[in-house]
C-alpha cells in the first residue's frame, strides 16, 4: 500500500512540474510575442529583432502604410512563419550623359582677302607693302622700286588718305575713285596706268 501511495505522488509531482514548466512557457511566449512600440521604432526594425516579417507583424496589427505609434502594442507573430517579402528595388541610375561633342573646329578668319575697308589709317606693314608691289610690277611691268616711290610721295603708304583739293584718294592717289579697298585701288591704279601710263603721276 505504501508502495502505491508514493507511486501516485510521483505521478502527481512529475505532472505538477510539468504543468508548471508548460505555463512557464507560455508565460515566456507570451512576454516574447507582445512589443511596445518606442520612439524611432519601424515596422522593419521590430521584424529583424524578432526574426519575423514586415507583413506578418502588419498583418497580425491591422497596420497600413506601416505606421505605428509610440507607445502602442504589438502583437509579433512566431518568427518561424517569417515571410520576409523585401522590396528592394534597385535604383536604375541610368546616367544618359549626353556627351555633347564640342566640334573643335578653327573658325574660318573672316573673309581677310586684301578688302581691306577704305577707313583703314594704319600704314602697311613690309609684306602688305611686298605684296602690293609685286602685284603692281607684274600687271604693269614697271619695277616695284618705282611703284614705292610713287607710293611713298602719293599717300605715304595711307590707303584711306584723301586730298581735300582735288579729291584724289588712296595710295595711288586716284582721282577716278573715291574709296575702296588696298586691291581694289589696285586695280583702279592698273586700269589708270592701262589708260594713261606713268603720267598719270606726272613721270615718262
Amino acid at each position: 500500500m505504501s508502495i502505491l501511495k508514493k507511486f501516485i505522488t510521483t505521478i502527481l509531482a512529475t505532472s505538477a512540474a510539468a504543468i508548471g514548466l508548460f505555463f512557464a512557457g507560455a508565460a515566456g511566449a507570451n512576454a516574447s510575442t507582445n512589443y511596445t512600440v518606442k520612439s524611432g521604432d519601424s515596422v522593419w526594425a521590430i521584424s529583424q529583432q524578432f526574426g519575423s516579417s514586415i507583413n506578418a507583424i502588419e498583418s497580425a496589427n491591422n497596420i497600413s502604410n506601416h505606421l505605428i505609434l509610440p507607445g502602442q502594442t504589438l502583437v509579433i507573430p512566431d518568427g518561424t512563419s517569417t515571410t520576409a517579402t523585401t522590396n528592394t528595388t534597385p535604383a536604375a541610375t541610368q546616367s544618359t550623359t549626353n556627351a555633347q561633342q564640342k566640334a573643335s573646329y578653327s573658325q574660318p578668319a573672316a573673309n581677310t582677302t586684301s578688302n581691306t575697308t577704305a577707313t583703314s589709317t594704319a600704314s602697311y606693314g613690309s609684306s602688305t607693302k611686298s605684296a602690293v608691289l609685286s602685284q603692281m610690277a607684274s600687271r604693269t611691268g614697271v619695277s616695284a622700286a618705282t611703284w614705292d616711290a610713287i607710293i611713298t610721295r602719293e599717300s605715304n603708304w595711307q590707303p584711306s588718305v584723301r586730298n581735300s583739293s582735288s579729291g584724289a584718294y588712296g595710295l595711288f592717289q586716284n582721282m577716278h575713285i573715291s574709296g575702296g579697298s588696298v586691291q581694289q585701288q589696285v586695280d583702279a591704279a592698273v586700269s589708270l596706268y592701262n589708260q594713261q601710263g606713268m603720267s598719270a603721276w606726272a613721270l615718262g
